[in-house]
């Protein structure tokens, strides 16, 4: 069985045959691309790194006393409301998300403060921050026309900046744009079963995203496909490369970083066919910076740098791992690690129709359990199943 890395040529005119009905499907980059406007979609990570960096140049941290901030409605504007920091003599305007930090920091439902007419809100808001036990808090206010207020978190609040995450992603893919083999990804034509690497670059296609909270990247390595076995036609079961990573700055979420093979990106963002999916997940405690040096970046340009060779042998032990040779073999396999008797005729259900074979390799059984996987309405019941596909898949290499 040949497995190794190809050449840089499509297999057909314009793309890659790839067969979308093995592994897993992922959907975080699909969801991020459903909810992002036109101004947080950026054509490159030049652009990209170039806006995070320059609202992080314009911005300060400080400490101040949870008691000590005044709140009143803009003497501009009666609808909105404005914060009187300790030592500044200019009101800062709170975004969305730090009006809502700020209301959970004294216990204030945030949701019925904006219904409010904005003269009350502070009302309301001031009065939590008087009577709640006063504590030190962590500002980070930026100044752009008028200064705004991002964030509030706790004075341990370990940020990490968006640039610095867009920063290690250039360090080995570049532009994001073909300067490096990373690259935003190309587009799967589900008629004919192509994944087509060099489809043009569009705020509709792209995958790099900035908002005012966050920062989202996807990129893949695509003009370098990973041949890892046959298909039952016979033509090569190709992978490429890719990886995520996020991060906010302000408090809204984690700093994380997924690594995979997969066999091709859809329009609408999917990952199709998964395999081999790592995750390194960072909370903005005390020392996040300490561990974003030592963890997250290093293992982002290993990744970049590292052989495809322990994934292709992981592939070939499990497809020559026998397992089952009859009916009641590929039944007690599946029961003896936790299937149901429903489940277990699924299993081995779809991968008859799917092989036009009954499974017998422990890959055959991954497969099969991952195909029942996407099926899953529920997300805990689908992430159980492609969780205990990874460690079969795992213990097979």
């Amino acid at each position: 069985m040949s497995l190794q890395v190809m050449d840089a040529r499509p297999d057909v005119a314009g793309g890659y045959k790839v067969d979308v009905s093995r592994g897993s499907r992922v959907g975080r980059v699909s969801s991020e691309w459903f909810s992002r406007p036109d101004d947080e979609r950026f054509l490159s990570l030049i652009d990209l790194h170039a806006s995070v960096k320059g609202r992080a140049a314009k911005s300060r941290t400080r400490v101040v006393e949870s008691a000590a901030i005044r709140v009143e409605a803009a003497r501009n504007d009666a609808e909105r409301l404005e914060l009187l920091l300790p030592d500044s003599d200019a009101p800062v305007a709170p975004t969305h998300w730090s009006f809502g930090q700020l209301s959970s920091l004294v216990g204030a439902p945030a949701s019925y403060l904006r219904q409010l007419p904005a003269p009350l809100a502070a009302i309301n808001l001031q009065y939590g921050l008087k009577t709640h036990r006063a504590e030190q808090v962590n500002t980070l206010e930026t100044e752009d026309g008028r200064t705004e207020l991002r964030a509030v978190t706790g004075p341990d609040y370990g940020r990490i900046y968006d640039h610095e995450l867009v920063s290690a992603v250039m360090k080995i893919a570049g532009d994001g744009v073909g300067d490096t083999r990373w690259k935003i990804p190309g587009v799967l034509d589900w008629r004919a079963g192509v994944y087509n690497p060099n489809a043009a670059v569009s705020r509709e296609s792209t995958t790099l995203y900035a908002s005012d909270r966050d920062v989202f990247l996807f990129l893949v390595d695509d003009l370098n496909p990973i041949e890892a076995g046959k298909l039952p036609d016979g033509s090569p079961d190709l992978f490429f490369r890719g990886f995520y990573c996020w991060n906010s700055e302000v408090g809204a979420k984690t700093l994380g970083l997924a690594s995979f093979y997969l066999r091709a990106v859809c329009q609408n963002r999917n990952l199709w066919g998964v395999e081999d999916f790592q995750e390194i997940v960072i909370r903005h405690s005390k020392h996040a910076s300490a561990r974003f040096a030592q963890e997250a970046a290093p293992a982002l340009t290993r990744f970049a740098d590292s052989s495809s060779q322990p994934f292709i042998n992981s592939i070939k032990s499990a497809r020559a791992a026998i397992v089952a040779r009859t009916d009641d073999e590929r039944t007690d396999f599946l029961r003896k690690r936790g299937f149901s008797k429903s489940e277990t005729a699924s299993i081995i259900d779809i991968v008859l129709r799917e092989e036009a074979r009954p499974p017998s390799s422990v890959f055959d059984f991954v497969q099969g359990i991952t195909a029942v996987a996407r099926g899953k309405a529920h997300q805990d019941a689908r992430l159980d199943f492609e969780e205990r596909a990874k460690r079969l898949l795992a213990a097979a290499a």
